[in-house]
């Protein structure tokens, strides 16, 4: 393990996850050129592959194209998916299986993403679905689970990211690699992210739910990332916290210098 002098994530043992979704943006030449600029970037800025982990979420037409940059030029990136099927194969016009997925070479995949529970009616039965098929064909499912405005006002900032995972966990054995993000609908895109202090006590909660549902090992061997609003400024506060490992990062993982900037968050003065 690297000396990384955060409070957080590598006093645990949890090597940090710094993940950009790209969401539906850049065709698949554009996305090469973003993932070479990347690395030379963070090349150039000596960053220890080691240190911390990377990994992007490109949209499905970019997959391969990356994937075959990433394994020809030995980039220390993972690659995963933006989502997937609940189904393994058959008459699903549109979807995408895991299986599919797992022969690309993609390592994890975005699962319950706000905008899927947003703009596609996904429930926590499909989440829960979509967590399932991602294990079965060694995938590792990023499990999103995050609070409205509304929700923030009625139910308070965890109630309802504790249901989800809860209910997301519910397939899942107490052995099983997974990843969990924090990601509150309210500063997704908002420009105004959480307090350091907020994500906080709402990520300590959700590694409290892991505990109960899988064991004290997945408990200290999961981590949790925080999404929402996440810049080069303000990465540093978030990871400093025991128990946020990481960030999910939206807009920002589509500009090099910021998102560079972000996975080198050791850097920033303070930490």
């Amino acid at each position: 393990m690297a000396d990384v002098t955060t409070d957080g994530a590598q006093r645990a043992g949890r090597t940090p996850l710094i993940a950009g979704n790209w969401k539906m943006n850049l065709d698949h030449l554009q996305a090469v050129a973003l993932v070479q600029k990347l690395h030379w970037s963070l090349k150039d800025a000596e960053h220890a592959a080691d240190s911390v982990d990377v990994t992007v979420f490109p949209p499905f037409t970019d997959l391969r194209s990356v994937q075959t940059l990433v394994d020809a030029d030995e980039i220390p990136f993972g690659v995963g998916a933006q989502d997937l099927s609940v189904h393994d194969s058959g008459a699903y016009t549109g979807e995408i299986s895991g299986a599919f997925l797992a022969k690309l070479g993609c390592s994890s995949v975005i699962i319950g993403h706000s905008e899927r529970r947003e703009y596609h009616a996904e429930d926590d039965d499909v989440v829960a679905a979509k967590t399932r098929a991602a294990l079965t064909h060694g995938l590792v499912p990023v499990i999103c689970v995050g609070e409205t405005a509304e929700d923030l006002e009625k139910h308070g900032a965890s109630a309802v990211p504790i249901a989800q995972l809860e209910k997301a966990l519910e397939p899942v054995a107490s052995n099983a690699e997974i990843v969990v993000a924090y990601e509150p609908v309210w500063a997704i895109g908002s420009g105004q992210a959480a307090t350091p202090e907020q994500a906080q006590d709402v990520c300590a909660k959700l590694r409290d739910v892991i505990r109960e549902k899988m064991g004290d090992e997945a408990a200290a061997s999961t981590r949790i990332l925080y999404g929402g609003s996440v810049k080069s400024t303000n990465i540093a506060t978030f990871m400093r916290e025991p128990d946020i490992d990481g960030a999910l990062v939206g807009g920002g993982s589509l500009k090099v210098d910021e998102f560079s900037s972000i996975i080198r968050f050791q850097k920033h003065v303070g930490v």
